[in-house]
């Protein structure tokens, strides 16, 4: 096996992009009919693309903590967006900072500092570590999480916003020119067309394209790369193509109705429903896609935001050749989830069919190890959280596995077969949600849990809920919910068996790896303790050499 230590040798940086709610399924080298991405496609030709890659939850916030942890969120805790990830929990930029790579944050993490265990500990924000703490571990280079909407109350987001600044040092006449220009259009009358309306989906955003969110992303990303010194990761966020989903010119008219694909649907789906898939169902998102006129509306504006995305991925790739570093910069591309537009008469994202819970994966090693898979696909089974084991092997660390549950995907980029897992899990907190208020479900119950071993998927719901599963050989739309009978019981006891294995791992003893462990016993035999002996011949005579001896005085009598 190669020493790890050799992924260092040219002194390696890591690009570690991301795009927000980017299906694994609208880019050209993964099929798409009507989408050409010939960067996404540039990066592949060079890489691995893995064609089974999962989340560890299909929502932003707990799936962006996995990618950052490289743990599942039930074992760092952050299972909702806006639910804090506890203070001390160890992260990439602790990770990699220990073997000497610096880690920069430029965009998005969705990130909820602890305040709380912040302050219990005595820590400032204002202070590097505490400022680490609140940026999950990164160094902030710019944060801009992109979602500048105001209401009765205020901004949902009341943080400062770069991009903000940004456009108004630019012009643009607003207190919120995110709102009034990058997120939306003018409609026929002059008036404001919002972003936030679906029926608006289909204008050209009021921004100048260069001013929009993606090139700004960009250019910030080419000058941190220019200024950078010595080792670094940089995770570059991209806000798109999550909505809203409006696009400037001229991205807004490059794909049409005609482009829009039939809804991967049936009613069979629609008939006993799974309870919470039945709720979100009826949630409005939902009820939105089940409109024909929405989708053909939006669908094109997100194509065309990915286009935009793919286009200024171009830009990137271009300067990194430019400049000489393509030789030494590994670049992951992925998204945080997938996005819905009407596939099973849902919306957004949230539960686990595969337009949600799978995303696009692809990875270029610039190491001559990696010559043999270029412009390969792989189609074990991946989760989010084996990239903080892939940059931790990459750049020249040894994977800390009692603490990242992930696994290092350097194997697989070199043409070696690991011993690999049999199924991957992702969960779904959804108790801060009103599907969990219509269910009547207590917020400790409002969880699911996946478990995929690349055919069948069980999903199983607490709360006294059956289960769903999905046979994806002979259904791979996953219309047929399985467990609605019961001539599929032996599958179901095989996938709880999974996800009761994955349950019983070690998921919070991690002060101690198994080689401290190790070193651990029998050390306090060394350091004079010596229980339980009948009459020392058990031990060693070094170990009780301080306990023999003549007497230095006698204070008994006899």
């Amino acid at each position: 096996m190669p020493d790890p230590a050799s992924a260092s040798d040219k002194d390696m940086n890591i690009l570690f992009i991301m795009y927000d709610q980017l299906r694994f399924d609208y880019l050209s080298c993964a099929g798409h009919p009507h989408l050409d991405t010939p960067n996404f496609d540039r990066v592949a030709a060079r890489g691995v693309r893995f064609t089974n890659a999962y989340v560890q939850s299909p929502i932003c916030g707990a799936s962006r903590m996995s990618f950052y942890t490289g743990r599942y969120t039930s074992s760092h805790g952050a299972q909702w967006n806006g639910f804090p990830l506890r203070v001390g929990e160890q992260t990439l930029g602790d990770h990699l900072r220990r073997i000497g790579m610096d880690c920069w944050l430029l965009g998005k993490t969705h990130m909820k500092a602890d305040a709380e265990g912040m302050a219990r500990l005595g820590l400032s924000p204002d202070s590097e570590i505490g400022a680490r703490q609140a940026e999950c571990g990164f160094d902030s280079w710019i944060r801009d999480d992109g979602l500048w909407g105001e209401g009765p109350d205020g901004f949902y987001d009341e943080k400062r916003s770069p991009y903000n600044e940004y456009l108004k040092s630019k012009g643009y006449p607003s207190e919120n020119p995110w709102s009034d220009f990058a997120n939306a259009g003018i409609d026929e009358n002059g008036d404001i067309a919002s972003g936030w309306m679906f029926k608006n989906a289909d204008k050209p955003a009021n921004i100048r394209e260069e001013d929009s969110e993606t090139p700004w992303l960009t250019q910030r990303a080419i000058e941190f790369i220019d200024q950078a010194k010595g080792r670094w990761c940089a995770h570059v966020s991209f806000i798109k193509p999550h909505w809203p989903y409006i696009v400037p010119a001229p991205y807004h008219a490059m794909y049409g109705a005609n482009h829009v694909p039939q809804a991967v649907r049936s009613d069979v789906e629609r008939e006993d429903p799974q309870p919470v898939y039945g709720a979100y169902m009826e949630n409005k998102i939902a009820q939105a896609f089940q409109r024909e006129d929405v989708r053909q509306k939006v669908i094109p504006a997100y194509m065309g935001l990915i286009k935009q995305c793919d286009d200024q991925l171009g830009v990137l790739l271009d300067h990194l050749e430019a400049t000489g570093r393509m030789d030494s910069t590994m670049i992951v591309l992925t998204s945080d989830h997938g996005d819905y537009l009407g596939d099973h008469w849902l919306g957004e994202k949230d539960l686990f069919h595969d337009p949600s819970v799978k995303i696009p994966m692809i990875i270029y090693d610039p190491r001559g190890e990696a010559d043999a898979t270029r412009g390969t696909t792989c189609d074990v089974l991946v989760e989010s959280i084996d990239l903080a084991a892939t940059f931790v092997e990459f750049a020249g660390g040894r994977v800390p596995d009692h603490i990242i549950e992930g696994r290092s995907l350097l194997p697989w980029l070199e043409g070696r077969t690991p011993e690999w897992r049999d199924f991957a899990i992702s969960e779904y907190d959804y108790s801060a949600t009103p599907q969990a208020v219509k269910l009547g479900v207590e917020p400790r119950d409002a969880r699911l849990f996946m478990v995929f071993d690349g055919r069948f998927k069980l999903i199983h719901a607490e709360g006294g809920f059956r289960p769903m599963l999905f046979d994806l050989q002979e259904d791979p739309q996953e219309f047929h919910d399985l467990a609605k009978g019961t001539a599929h019981a032996a599958e179901i006891d095989r996938l709880y068996g999974y996800l009761a294995q994955w349950g019983r791992r070690l998921s919070q003893r991690v002060t101690r790896s198994e080689d401290d462990i190790k070193t651990m016993r029998g050390r306090s035999g060394r350091k004079g303790i010596l229980p339980f002996l009948v009459d020392g011949s058990e031990v060693p005579e070094e170990l009780t050499e301080k306990i023999r001896g003549t007497a230095p005085k006698r204070y008994v009598g006899g």
